[in-house]
């Protein structure tokens, strides 16, 4: 499904910050950026596990449409992502690892992309040593120099695509949201 809006001005201009879409920032001075830019109703609980996936060290960057709509209403494609917050926070660390959700295919496989090959590879064999099915991702690489997870100083980051049935089971499921933040936590400390 198309996206509506191109860049984020044109979606400003429409849509309510606190009725429409929220944007959620904590900025920890890190090197690394967890960041869910299609959370809320757009990609659902995307914007829950990064926050996790950060705890309270890592600097965080979510936004989330809060209303219920067709996907491409609040969507914008990450290469074209450029809300003036993420930029910042992205622009000023080192990587950042994105969090996104992708349609099930009848596995909960996680799929990796991204320009930080050594992060991805490491993240992908912490969550296969956790137990988590993870390849490389073909369909969307998340490889574009202009994809917010690689809009980092390095020009690197790692995109995660995660099916809705391990999103949901990841919502629910308090230790395995826990085993998946360790693991993708520990190959982001190794790296």
């Amino acid at each position: 499904m198309a996206d509506r809006y191109q860049k984020f001005e044109d979606l400003a201009a429409d849509m309510k910050l606190g009725d429409d879409y929220d944007i959620r920032c904590a900025d920890r001075g890190t090197s690394v950026v967890i960041l869910a830019p299609h959370g809320g109703t757009i990609e659902p609980e995307t914007a829950e596990i990064a926050e996790a996936i950060a705890g309270t060290d890592l600097s965080f960057y979510a936004f989330e449409a809060l209303k219920v709509g067709r996907h491409g209403d609040f969507h914008i494609t990450s290469h074209r992502f450029d809300e003036p917050h993420a930029l910042d926070l992205v622009g000023r660390a080192s990587t950042a690892v994105a969090i996104h959700g992708r349609k099930d295919d009848g596995t909960d496989t996680v799929w990796l992309g991204g320009r930080a090959i050594d992060l991805r590879d490491a993240i992908g064999a912490a969550l296969r040593d956790a137990d988590f099915g993870a390849e490389i991702n073909k369909a969307l690489p998340g490889v574009h120099e202009t994809n917010i997870c690689n809009r980092t100083r390095s020009g690197e980051g790692v995109q995660l695509e995660l099916p809705r049935s391990l999103r949901r089971r990841l919502a629910t499921e308090r230790k395995l949201l826990e085993d998946f933040c360790t693991a993708i936590r520990s190959a982001i400390r190794s790296v």
